[in-house]
């Protein structure tokens, strides 16, 4: 991994970093040139590192409908709602950029190596703001925090606690001017308190992806719906994920088919490429 050096000067200071203080003085990237990410439509996704299916699931399904559209996906490479939206971002063929919290050389948390890797590998980047040998201490993932929000032109975040570091992320946003976003969750929620309380103080509220492009002024053209070429059952069951029932127990009540129906349809919708699970009995569509 080539490792290059941008030294912010007032002169070849990205726009988009202006309004981050403290500035950084310099800032160490890899992949693509930050000049050619900063160029296109840029969202950052963050939130809980203990995200619930229903927190995965909403980060799974916006990151990778921005992502198919060309919006760059922006994360902090963390365990839980970060390295969701870079999993999505990639899998949905776009391009996402992982904010460290530590030197390029040394990446955090080590378990995601890989995904750094699939991320550079899919034309997307790295960027930290410390030098090779700089310790990883508890004040470099606040720091790290507002060049995340730095590099965005809208936050979003999809599942927060009252405490969440992610709310650090949206302060900052908010001071730098920028557009603050959050997913509703359940009230009775500890960790939809965080982005319920942040809606109640004036975050815009995300319950479809089309949100997000209005607040980006964008008007993606609308993907076609894959049709399935299956049973009679299988096409109701994709259809009812495709239209936001996505929970196995769920799916059973609103087509009224047994359990092993269910199962069964499942699995060959999966293995045909129509459909993903998420984990915990939820599934997507592909």
């Amino acid at each position: 991994m080539k490792v290059n050096i941008l030294k912010l000067s007032s002169r070849n200071m990205p726009v988009s970093l202006k309004s981050v203080e403290p500035k950084p003085s310099e800032l160490y990237w890899a992949g693509t040139p930050l000049d050619l990410i900063l160029s296109r439509p840029r969202v950052a996704i963050v939130g809980s590192r203990s995200a619930t299916n229903y927190g995965r699931w909403v980060t799974h399904d916006l990151s990778s409908k921005l992502a198919r559209v060309g919006v760059v996906v922006i994360s902090g490479l963390a365990f839980g709602i970060d390295s969701n939206a870079h999993k999505a971002a990639l899998e949905a063929g776009g391009c996402t950029v992982a904010v460290l919290p530590s030197p390029l050389e040394k990446i955090y948390p080590a378990s995601h190596q890989n995904l750094a890797g699939q991320i550079l590998k899919a034309g997307g980047a790295l960027v930290s703001e410390y030098a090779e040998g700089t310790d990883v201490r508890n004040f470099n993932f606040i720091a790290r925090n507002r060049l995340i929000s730095g590099l965005t032109d809208v936050l979003v975040i999809t599942e927060a606690a009252k405490n969440s570091g992610s709310l650090h992320t949206a302060r900052f946003a908010l001071e730098q001017g920028k557009t603050v976003m959050a997913v509703p969750g359940n009230i009775n929620s500890p960790i939809s308190e965080g982005c319920n309380n942040l809606i109640k103080s004036g975050a815009i509220p995300v319950t479809d992806v089309n949100d997000i492009f209005f607040a980006l002024k964008i008007e993606p053209a609308a993907k076609p719906v894959a049709i399935v070429k299956g049973t009679p059952q299988q096409r109701q069951i994709f259809d009812l994920i495709a239209g936001g029932i996505r929970e196995q127990e769920e799916l059973a009540t609103a087509s009224q088919l047994s359990i092993p129906e269910i199962s069964s349809t499942l699995t060959t919708l999966e293995l045909q490429g129509y459909i993903r699970p998420m984990g915990g009995g939820v599934w997507t569509i592909a």
